[in-house]
């Protein structure tokens, strides 16, 4: 096959693969496709797809059918692994590689596959990950950050989770994004509204979108997104549940804001808040650019909270579900008059923010009076390194007798915490907060950054 052979180009690709069904169970390769794009014109100057037939295909299970519709009588005549894999290393190896998720999930499967048929696999000049690259660049405008999401809202049409198709999507997603972003930057005072990213909305809160934010007026080519580039050899491969950018400092173009002091001695406790003195701002983005995130100020500095001896109400929950498909933990606690006076102002400040900023979501309030107290959920926010799940939370157990000892969880998981966050107990918690705006549904969250259990 003859393929371009200076190695400039960008090489979109996409993965389709089994679906685990029992633990330790790894994923199989059933389709490979790839495009090869000019960095300067965008044009695809080469395709490439196929199925791809597993050593097993009974790992081929209804789940794995439900996601990409790839049967096992679809493979029974495609290739092996072993017979694509020269076309395979010949489109990728060299090359600047470029998909939504590689970083954790196609890039892995890859080298997975070169692995199992005992060859090195193809390394990569550099890496574009769109999804990381729009959430960066672009902001959550739109929604949750699928592709499924970011295409409906340019009107691009449904994903069909193939390959080539997705790769081309992928493509068509970026040129959007760019071309908004581009408009954005030559005329910031006319497309931006309160510091803010002009939110575009097409009915449903879409999400990701975005590839270069220019500053001035230059023309836009796909060259800039090699600055963006995550060399894959000095990347872990870690997917972060909405990690969020809480303790690093932000700037309002106005006035440089200080979060304080490091650690813990910045959050205050709600008594020492004055409300008159909360407010609101967006936030500097990625290098240096606005982003659609919300922050609470209070004297011009990023509030954390220190909340003493908070009553949890209902324990943990896991009916919340992240990108990725596993629970985002949280847990309810009764909210004290004074901590309510408190969360009231910064609820108001950031709807008043959302609304002027141009958003049309339906905005929640951070305290429910739906029962005989008011309550407030507590977001423990995860980080997911292969197959191993750990808590952004720092969780710690008092004794009676004053000691505090931080947990050393074998195996962090909802189950595993339900002994510890039961009705009842009461918690020293160190909160910050979270903007939220998806599907039509806006407010902010309260994330929890250190826990402390009592034990009575």
């Amino acid at each position: 096959m003859a393929l371009p052979g200076d190695r400039s180009e960008i090489a979109f690709f996409d993965v389709e693969t089994t679906v685990p069904t029992r633990p330790g169970q790894g994923f199989s390769i059933l389709e490979f496709g790839a495009i090869l794009v000019c960095p300067k014109k965008l044009d695809e100057l080469h395709s490439y797809s196929t199925l791809v037939r597993p050593a097993d295909p009974s790992l081929i299970s209804s789940l794995s059918v439900r996601c990409n519709g790839i049967t096992p009588d679809a493979v029974v005549s495609a290739p092996t692994f072993a017979e694509i894999a020269d076309t395979v290393f010949d489109i990728l190896h060299g090359r600047i590689w470029a998909g939504h998720n590689i970083v954790r999930f196609d890039c892995a499967r890859i080298r997975e596959a070169f692995a199992e048929v005992g060859r090195a696999p193809p390394e990569p000049k550099g890496t574009i990950d769109s999804l990381a690259l729009l959430t960066q660049r672009f902001g959550r405008r739109a929604g949750d950050m699928k592709m499924a999401t970011l295409a409906t809202y340019f009107g691009l049409g449904q994903q069909t989770h193939r390959s080539l198709d997705d790769v081309r999507m992928n493509l068509e997603v970026l040129k959007h994004c760019a071309t908004v972003l581009f408009l954005e930057s030559s005329l910031p005072d006319i497309f931006t509204v309160n510091r803010s990213l002009l939110t575009h909305r097409r009915g449903e809160e879409v999400s990701d979108s975005a590839v270069a934010n220019q500053e001035g007026t230059g023309s836009f080519v796909m060259d800039q997104l090699s600055n963006q580039m995550e060399i894959e050899s000095t990347q872990p491969d870690v997917t972060t549940e909405e990690k969020t950018e809480l303790m690093s400092p932000e700037m309002n173009s106005a006035a440089a804001i200080s979060e304080g002091s490091s650690g813990h001695n910045a959050f205050i406790e709600p008594d020492k808040v004055s409300t008159p003195n909360v407010s609101a701002c967006f936030g500097l983005g990625f290098h240096g650019s606005q982003s659609q995130r919300i922050k609470i100020l209070h004297r011009d500095v990023i509030l954390h909270l220190y909340c003493a001896r908070l009553r949890i109400r209902f324990g943990i929950s896991r009916r919340f579900v992240g990108h990725a498909g596993r629970p985002r933990l949280s847990f309810v606690v009764d909210v004290s008059p004074i901590l309510c006076e408190v969360l009231d102002a910064c609820d108001s400040a950031a709807r008043k923010l959302s609304m002027d900023s141009g958003s049309n979501s339906e905005w929640q309030p951070v305290v429910t009076r739906k029962y005989n107290h008011p309550t407030a959920r507590l977001r423990i926010p995860t980080t997911v390194s292969g197959d191993v799940t750990q808590s952004d939370t720092e969780i710690c157990q008092k004794e009676p007798s004053g000691t505090v000892q931080k947990f050393a969880f074998v195996k962090f998981d909802a189950a595993e915490l339900d002994s510890l966050f039961k009705p009842g107990t009461f918690v020293d918690t160190f909160l910050s907060f979270d903007q939220y705006d998806y599907q039509q549904t806006a407010g902010i969250r309260l994330v929890a950054k250190k826990l402390i259990i009592l034990f009575e």
